[in-house]
């Protein structure tokens, strides 16, 4: 699949000032402001383009002068380190393949970054990297209301419809959800979309899968009502109307080259070290209270840390 060059958008990269009217979709209006016309080709390149420097940072010129470190690269979230690599290189055994424990998967079979850079979501067409960035375009055009998907050039998302399941033995931490999300909103903003704008995706997301025990809800219209929370280990905010009945118990990703068994977790845990196939996710244990405390801290601290993100871009943009 071919993508234009990001060019095109060189020239207009950060124009973007009017007010988005409230009957427009972030997709449709950020890909007319950049791309000038709705097609389907141009919000899948805005989608790509979005998607690929969340991924593995800033590789567009120019931009707006927003610094993206990507999900893939280490990094700290309300003082916790962070790093996301040993989900996607294979050096956790957290993939969903449909059994009781999670595999070992390497999603960066594709070339890794290389073809990202070139905006392709992979170097070929069957490997668990293009599936898993094709994927995130389908995903986030959803979520953005990209009104243009349904054809060969933009298809609709024919994925999983319950992001839990998806990711249910990554045991993801609320340090690790954040981390993601800013990565997310700062890819958006270094394109110039406006901090109203990535208050609202960063709120959606948020929203839907960064509170534990969350209820069932549709994210993509076309299918039904699923369990979505990904943030489902103890420091993660409980949510108002929890059905933590319907979750099993969070199991904690075994490395890869150990051959024990994952074990079952209700703590807290975030993940450290290096970017390896070896790396691995590590947690302490706490009591009930004081877990209740932490994931009451945890839901404040990212309000207050996503605020200032977008305050912070804000002083950027303007």
């Amino acid at each position: 699949m071919l993508f234009k060059s990001v060019a095109v958008v060189a020239a207009i990269t950060g124009a973007v000032v009017a007010q988005r009217p409230s009957n427009t979709s972030i997709c449709d209006y950020y890909t007319t402001a950049l791309l000038k016309n709705l097609t389907a080709e141009n919000e899948m390149t805005l989608l790509t383009l979005v998607v690929n420097t969340a991924v593995i940072g800033n590789y567009t010129k120019p931009n707006v002068g927003v610094k993206v470190a990507g999900i893939l690269a280490p990094g700290m979230y309300n003082g916790t380190k962070v790093n996301l690599l040993p989900y996607f290189n294979g050096g956790l055994a957290s993939t969903n393949a449909g059994g009781s424990v999670g595999q070992s998967v390497n999603f960066l079979d594709g070339g890794g970054a290389a073809p990202l850079m070139l905006n392709k979501p992979a170097n070929d067409t069957t490997s668990n990297q293009y599936m898993l960035l094709t994927h995130l375009y389908e995903y986030f055009g959803a979520l953005l209301g990209c009104t243009m998907m349904g054809n060969p050039a933009f298809p609709n998302y024919d994925g999983d419809s319950s992001m839990y399941r998806v990711h249910k033995f990554m045991d993801l931490s609320a340090a690790e959800i954040g981390y993601f999300i800013e990565q997310v909103a700062m890819s958006a903003a270094s394109f110039g979309v406006a901090t109203s704008d990535l208050m609202v995706v960063g709120t959606a997301l948020n929203s839907l899968f960064g509170y534990r025990c969350s209820p069932e809800t549709i994210v993509i219209p076309s299918q039904s009502a699923q369990l979505q929370a990904i943030c489902i280990d103890d420091t993660c905010p409980i949510s108002p109307n929890a059905t933590c009945s319907s979750y099993a118990a969070a199991i904690k990703p075994a490395n890869a080259t150990t051959s024990s068994k994952p074990s079952s977790t209700t703590t807290g845990s975030s993940t450290s070290g290096s970017s390896s196939a070896t790396a691995t996710k590590s947690g302490s244990s706490a009591s009930s209270t004081s877990s209740s405390t932490a994931a009451s801290a945890n839901a404040a601290a990212f309000g207050m840390s996503f605020a200032a993100i977008v305050g912070g871009l804000a002083a950027l943009l303007l």
